[in-house]
């Protein structure tokens, strides 16, 4: 297997793996790379894992974190990116 990444930031953990997934076994994840190798390879050939956590504040009123979502995945790139890992193209 390859040493590809696809990272995906998301207020809604669980809706994006299930959507992911769904969209996968449906042939019709928006990632045409992705979907060819998932067909290609299965299921079985691919990790799903949650990388982190956003930590926040449970009295914060703030419900919009997609700017700290966003810093985290840039900041899980790069990391990954020194580690050797390439990624699927967005």
């Amino acid at each position: 297997m390859n040493n590809r990444c696809y990272i995906e930031a998301t207020q809604n953990l669980k809706g994006a793996i299930n959507g992911a997934k769904f969209k996968l076994d449906a042939g019709v994840h928006p990632n045409r790379e992705l979907q060819r190798e998932w067909k290609e390879f299965g299921e079985d050939q691919f990790i799903i894992e949650i990388l982190e956590n956003l930590e926040y504040e449970e009295d914060d009123s703030r419900t919009d974190y997609k700017e700290d979502l966003a810093l985290l995945q840039m900041i899980w790139e790069e990391r990954l990116s020194k580690e050797g890992r390439e990624f699927y193209k967005k």
